[in-house]
């Protein structure tokens, strides 16, 4: 297997296709195709299966013409909010296994106009799908201070983000925030002493889930999730920031984003998943060592009951 990724390195590779419990006549979905390292793996252990990968960006479309020709794959242009849909265009009715790596590659970030990366001057743009409308540009400067409070606060977990919304709305009306140190320039005034590369992520995290959209469409993905998969068929998914992983293991645990599992009038639980994992798995120390992403993955791994 080619392990010299120079898109993205898949992350936890092994536990992933572990996860999966691949057969090799079985229909497979990566939703999140990147640079292909995922895909390609679960490909060489099919035989007569079909692996079917979602990507909205088009250079990772790029990627997927390596294999343009192998019967056994497919690649969709979309997001994967429209699972269900895609599968049933492309005369899939169950599959036997989902994997989800989810956030932003290792090459939108490197990639400096993307505008993804606080490393980079560039435009604020953060799009995944550069033909959507939204880019953080308009947000920083069209949102109202109750919106950029609130996004802030939910998706960045800023603890000053009344005042850095209130800072944000005034710097705008003497110039529009336009690059990625226009804003910088205004965080650095509010940033915690010592921890401001923490301080930027967080903000850069919060824009970049309110431009793309990213937990909508994770609630809509996983709610698809159930209807697709076949009897003991899995579900992968790795996630990077707790908002995520928290919507995935209520999802896995209770079939629900909030409450407590529902039960039926014999007091059993009513939820589509049974889980596989207790505790999400982590990479290991040498990993994160030639793979710093890898730092915050966490997989959890779900199943379809027979």
């Amino acid at each position: 297997m080619d392990t010299s990724y120079s898109y993205h390195a898949p992350v936890m590779l092994p536990e992933c296709l572990a996860g999966l419990a691949i057969r090799p006549e079985g229909t497979y979905v990566d939703v999140t195709f990147g640079g292909g390292g995922h895909s390609w793996a679960i490909l060489e252990q099919l035989t007569t299966g079909r692996l079917l990968a979602f990507d909205q960006d088009a250079d990772a479309a790029a990627n997927a013409e390596a294999r343009r020709g192998d019967a056994r794959f497919t690649f969709i242009p979309a997001n994967f909010r429209h699972l269900r849909r895609y599968l049933k265009l492309h005369k899939v009715d169950k599959v036997d296994g989902i994997l989800a790596d989810l956030g932003v590659s290792s090459h939108q970030f490197d990639t400096a106009e993307r505008g993804f990366s606080t490393r980079f001057e560039a435009d604020l743009d953060m799009r995944m799908n550069r033909q959507s409308d939204i880019t953080a540009r308009q947000i920083l400067n069209d949102y109202p201070a109750a919106e950029l409070q609130r996004l802030l606060g939910r998706y960045g977990e800023v603890t000053n983000a009344r005042t850095l919304a209130e800072a944000i709305y005034a710097a705008r009306h003497n110039a529009p925030i336009a690059t990625v140190n226009d804003l910088k320039e205004i965080l650095l005034r509010y940033a915690p002493r010592h921890r401001e590369n923490k301080y930027f992520a967080q903000v850069f995290q919060a824009l970049r889930i309110e431009v793309n959209d990213e937990l909508k469409v994770l609630e809509e993905f996983l709610m698809q999730v159930p209807e697709v998969l076949g009897p003991g068929g899995r579900l992968v998914v790795m996630s990077y920031h707790s908002l995520e992983d928290r919507l995935v293991k209520n999802f896995i645990n209770k079939g629900k984003f909030e409450g407590e599992v529902e039960k039926d009038f014999y007091g059993n639980e009513l939820k589509p998943l049974r889980t596989v994992n207790r505790k999400p798995l982590e990479a290991s120390p040498e990993e994160v060592g030639r793979n710093p992403r890898a730092r915050s993955a966490k997989l959890r791994i779900a199943e379809k009951p027979q």
